[in-house]
C-alpha cells in the first residue's frame, strides 16, 4: 500500500514537470507569434512602399514622415533616385524598377521567414499536444490508483 502512495507521488512530480514543460512551450509559442506579427508588419510596410513606387511618377506630391506623427508635403523630383536599404546599415540609390525588384526580394525573404516561424510553431504545438496527452494519462493512472486504494481500505474495514 505504501508503494502505491509512492508511485502516485512520483506521478504528481511527473505531472508537475510536464506542466512546467507545457508552460515553457506556451511561452515560446507566444514569443514566436509576436515575431510573426513583427515580420507581418514589416511585410506590410514593404507592400506599401512597392505600391507607392509602382504608382508614383516624378512630380508627384507625397507626405514624408518626419517622426513623432509629423509629416511634410514634398514633390518627387526624380522617381529614379530611390534610396533602398540593403541591410547591415548600407543603402543604395536605385532606379524605380530596380528598387521595386529589391523590395520584392525582401518580401520573399520575409515570406520565407514567416513560413519558417509558422512551421516551428506547428512543431511546438504538436509537442505540446503530446505532453498534454501524457499528462492526462498520468492523471488517469493516479485516479485509478486512488480508487484502488480507497477500495482496498474499504475492503479492510468491511473485513474487520
Amino acid at each position: 500500500m505504501m508503494g502505491g502512495g509512492a508511485s502516485s507521488g512520483g506521478g504528481g512530480q511527473q505531472l508537475q514537470q510536464l506542466q512546467q514543460q507545457l508552460e515553457a512551450l506556451d511561452a515560446e509559442i507566444a514569443e514566436l507569434n509576436e515575431e510573426i506579427d513583427e515580420l507581418t508588419t514589416e511585410r506590410g510596410e514593404i507592400d506599401e512602399a512597392v505600391e507607392a513606387l509602382e504608382t508614383l511618377d516624378s512630380g508627384s506630391m507625397v507626405q514624408v514622415p518626419l517622426g513623432g506623427d509629423a509629416y511634410l508635403r514634398a514633390e518627387v523630383q526624380d522617381i529614379d533616385e530611390v534610396i533602398v536599404s540593403l541591410g547591415g546599415g548600407y543603402a543604395a540609390e536605385q532606379d524605380q524598377d530596380t528598387a521595386i525588384d529589391s523590395l520584392r526580394l525582401k518580401q520573399d525573404a520575409l515570406d520565407d521567414q514567416i513560413d519558417d516561424v509558422e512551421s516551428e510553431i506547428d512543431d511546438l504545438e504538436e509537442e505540446s499536444g503530446e505532453l498534454e496527452e501524457q499528462a492526462q494519462a498520468i492523471q488517469q493512472r493516479m485516479q485509478q490508483q486512488q480508487m484502488q486504494q480507497m477500495q482496498a481500505m474499504q475492503g479492510e474495514e468491511d473485513g474487520e
